[in-house]
């Protein structure tokens, strides 16, 4: 018998990830969601995958464009990360936000500690979400420290 969705929640709690944003363009259209599930997954080819939920309007961009861009929030950044996370007002989270286009014309989050342009290279259906291999077409990093999240807080690396 499968472990019940609180225990699951609880466990998968003590995990501590960073936050990244994942923004993706098809045509006029641009959207991004906060995700902390997100991994490398290959150095040759340069790969790495996100999980999305099949009902996020980013997933619809993603399906139809089948390229994203991962933004890795560094300290500082939980308003950001807390905006495109909530449901609530999802057609203005880059209000006031001077986006950069990347190489696959998807939004780079200002600030972000890194950011990877990936092409969809593969997709797999995983229950309420899909998990997607993109190859890293572009990078760009800094020094910044990233924003990182435990137990439903955000933590600072010492």
């Amino acid at each position: 018998m499968p472990v019940d969705a609180e225990s699951f929640k609880q466990a998968l709690a003590s995990w501590v990830s960073g936050v990244t944003i994942i923004t993706s363009r098809h045509a006029d259209h641009v959207h991004g969601m906060t995700v902390s599930a997100f991994s490398s997954v290959s150095l040759s080819p340069p790969l790495v995958m996100v999980c999305l939920d099949k009902v996020s309007n980013t997933l619809k961009l993603v399906e139809a464009a089948k390229v994203f861009s991962v933004n890795v929030l560094a300290q500082g950044q939980e308003e950001l990360s807390q905006r495109f996370a909530s449901k609530e007002h999802e057609d203005v989270r880059f209000e006031g936000l001077n986006c950069e286009q990347g190489t696959n014309g998807c939004p780079h989050i200002p600030g972000a500690v890194s950011t990877m342009d990936c092409r969809v290279l593969d997709t797999l259906d995983a229950g309420d979400h899909v998990i997607y291999i993109g190859e890293v077409r572009a990078a760009k990093f800094t020094d910044r420290p990233p924003l990182v999240y435990l137990r439903a807080v955000y933590r600072t690396l010492t």
